[in-house]
């Protein structure tokens, strides 16, 4: 009776223990399984192309031509909450370019702050709606290396790229997602990993609000949280 009582405990245990590890992981996503909770089978036809479908392989040569000729680099982005205005930074052109060409395609709008964790990140780019996939499929499936030896630090406000999946050990970015910090301080035990490619000029207050939302045990909004618009300021 006594080892029955002790194993129960200890599987009690160990439950709480699961609940309390899973606040402050590291961002990352899946770029290769986009979160679809009930996608249901698209009949509709692809629409025109104007750019070329990327993959790793074209995605690096097209945003380097594509920087030359895109400076662009305020951003305001339109959520459920209020606006946020965002400077991306020259210094890591990739992924100011790919912001800036996804922001031209439409991409962001309707996609969703997918992932809360107040104090730490909110992270956007991604939507349980299939439309969202059809976007995906659309613009193609590629990676972006890390560009990390800038000198930027995860402070307070910083908008960075997650990794592309759990197993990563080069951090391959997600083209398509980002987190913002929220956390009082910095989050600076992720410098090193994950690309910061601009900062918050406006806005904090709308993310602070983003970030003490009601959340389901996967750090998703009870209620959902839409970015409605992304637009480009200059």
């Amino acid at each position: 009776m006594r080892a029955l009582l002790f194993l129960s405990f200890f599987l009690i245990f160990l439950n709480c223990e699961d609940k309390q590890s899973k606040k402050k992981t590291i961002p990352e996503t899946k770029v290769e399984k986009p979160i679809i909770k009930e996608a249901k089978e698209d009949t509709s036809k692809e629409p025109e192309r104007e750019f070329p479908k990327l993959d790793s392989k074209s995605a690096m040569e097209f945003f380097l031509e594509y920087d030359k000729h895109h400076k662009e680099n305020k951003v305001r982005i339109t959520t459920d909450f209020g606006e946020i205005d965002i400077l991306l930074y020259n210094e890591t052109k990739f992924h100011r370019s790919n912001f800036i060409w996804l922001t031209k395609q439409g991409y962001y709008n309707d996609t969703q702050f997918y992932r809360v964790i107040d104090n730490f990140i909110v992270q956007a780019g991604n939507s349980d709606d299939v439309k969202t996939a059809r976007k995906r499929a659309h613009i193609g499936k590629y990676l972006l290396p890390p560009d990390t030896k800038r000198g930027f630090k995860h402070d307070r406000g910083v908008i960075s790229m997650p990794s592309s999946e759990i197993r990563n050990p080069h951090k391959l970015a997600s083209p398509f997602e980002f987190f913002i910090v929220c956390q009082k301080g910095g989050a600076h035990f992720l410098d090193g990993d994950y690309t910061i490619f601009g900062h918050v000029t406006r806005g904090m207050d709308v993310i602070d609000k983003i970030a003490a939302v009601e959340t389901d045990d996967g750090d998703w909004p009870d209620k959902n949280i839409f970015i409605r618009n992304v637009e480009i300021l200059n």
